[in-house]
């Protein structure tokens, strides 16, 4: 089981979205399909339509820079972070 961590701007718009999760998959796009399997909608905030992370969403695994084919190990921290803007 990988620990995902998901940004604070989700769970207000999936009913009883944790902002931890533990999951078992093995590459980041599986890991999305599992939590939008559960919170329909959610792999839409988090992906482009087609196999790209969104411009605004960072994805770390293990503090390693992460894509969507990135490889998951039991026990992988995987951080889920939308970057902020403004000025």
């Amino acid at each position: 089981m990988a620990e995902v961590h998901l940004p604070a701007t989700l769970p207000p718009l999936f009913a009883e979205l944790p902002r931890r999760i533990e999951l078992d998959a093995d590459t980041v796009e599986a890991a999305i399909a599992q939590l939008d399997a559960r919170w329909p909608g959610l792999r839409d905030r988090l992906c482009e339509p087609g196999p790209t992370l969104r411009r605004h969403i960072n994805v770390y695994v293990d503090r390693q820079r992460a894509d969507l084919g990135t490889a998951i190990a039991a026990g992988s921290r995987v951080d889920v972070i939308a970057a902020i803007s403004g000025g």
